[in-house]
């Protein structure tokens, strides 16, 4: 078992991570459609896990490609075309190339999370909603 002392010291560069107790450390509500944490953050790449909070509109990121390993709950999801919504369940592995519209639109079993692997990093004010009315980034996404 790792401590969390431990953990904190190598988020940013590598170790070995217990992801279930990082998914326990989600509080039950937030203000945001999502909150995470990032395991590694580099340049070139980040790790992050992060729990969805409410169901996520059509966007994208301009800058990275996002790959999304269901680690919690169920819900849909779909990629460029709303008609190819299809489910997704612990085990299932989401790849959002960028600029890849793509939503969240159901949540059936809470809580949702993902161990998330963007490349290259994913900044923060990266996502861009089809509808500006759905949401910012500030609405989108904070950092525990």
């Amino acid at each position: 078992m790792i401590e969390e002392e431990h953990l904190m010291t190598l988020n940013r560069t590598g170790g070995r991570f217990d992801l279930n107790k990082i998914a326990e450390a989600f509080p039950e509500t937030a203000d945001t459609m999502l909150l995470d944490t990032y395991l590694t953050d580099k340049p070139e790449a980040s790790i992050r896990v992060f729990r969805i909070y409410r169901d996520v509109p059509p966007h994208y990121h301009t800058q990275c490609d996002e790959v999304l390993h269901v680690l919690s709950g169920e819900g849909t999801f779909w990629i460029d075309d709303p008609a190819d919504e299809a489910p997704f369940a612990p085990g299932h592995l989401l790849v959002f190339p960028r600029r890849a519209v793509h939503a969240l639109p159901r949540i059936l079993r809470n809580p949702v999370i993902f161990l998330a692997i963007d490349t290259p990093r994913r900044a923060p004010d990266d996502v861009i909603f089809v509808n500006s009315a759905d949401g910012t980034p500030t609405s989108f996404i904070a950092s525990l």
